[in-house]
């Protein structure tokens, strides 16, 4: 494999990663948003509240890109092994 092909490589693998990890993250973010907001008006300062609802909202995230998540890694495993030469250079 030479440079550019690695390069290429690299940069579609960091693609994929942001691209599963994205839903995830921005449910997470969203959540502890909401709860910071919610703990600041309130005054509630309890540290553990905030994982409870972190935890729902990143499952939710699973349930509903789940399927679609797995189908973007499979296809860039697929295209992955392909591009795999077989029989020397």
């Amino acid at each position: 494999m030479s440079g550019p092909e690695a390069l290429q490589a690299g940069q579609e693998f960091l693609m994929v990663v942001l691209k599963v990890a994205g839903p995830i993250l921005m449910f997470g973010l969203v959540a502890g948003v909401v709860i910071s907001v919610v703990q600041a008006v309130t005054m509630i300062q309890e540290f553990t509240l905030t994982f409870v609802p972190k935890l729902l909202a990143v499952g939710l995230a699973l349930t509903l890109f789940g399927s679609w998540m797995l189908a973007t890694l499979v296809n860039y495993m697929v295209r992955s092994f392909q591009n795999i030469p077989i029989g020397g250079r």
